[in-house]
């Protein structure tokens, strides 16, 4: 069974940085695709970032770029995502997501295959 377990959400001020993580199983973790999307209410799920671990290549939304870093350890499992500089407008529930093909042609929510809970992003003003 595919299981993606997301953590590290919490309430934060404007300005601050938190560490997302998204730990994998059930699946070959190298040769897979993460990514991450997140949604606010009334908005669309939003991809912001991603990571192949066949290419390495990794993907950026414009709203996050500069701001965010995501990271693998294969040796855990684990995909991380740096949330810098926050502000009020990344407040969402952040979703990690796989593709077990290891590639990502695109960010669109249809393409991912395998959803986490979701976990919660505050940020005050």
């Amino acid at each position: 069974e595919v299981r993606l377990i997301e953590s590290g959400g919490g309430l934060v001020q404007a300005g601050d940085s938190l560490r997302l993580s998204c730990t994998a199983s059930g699946f070959t973790f190298n040769g897979s695709a993460i990514g991450w999307f997140r949604q606010t209410p009334g908005k669309e799920r939003e991809g912001i970032a991603g990571i192949s671990s066949v290419t390495g290549s990794t993907y950026y939304a414009d709203s996050v770029e500069g701001r965010f870093t995501i990271s693998s350890d294969y040796a855990k499992s684990t995909v991380y995502l740096q949330l810098n500089d926050l502000k009020p407008e990344d407040m969402a529930i952040y979703y990690c997501v796989a593709d077990l093909s290891g590639h990502f042609p695109t960010m669109k929510p249809m393409f991912w295959g395998y959803w986490g809970q979701g976990t919660r992003v505050t940020v005050s003003s």
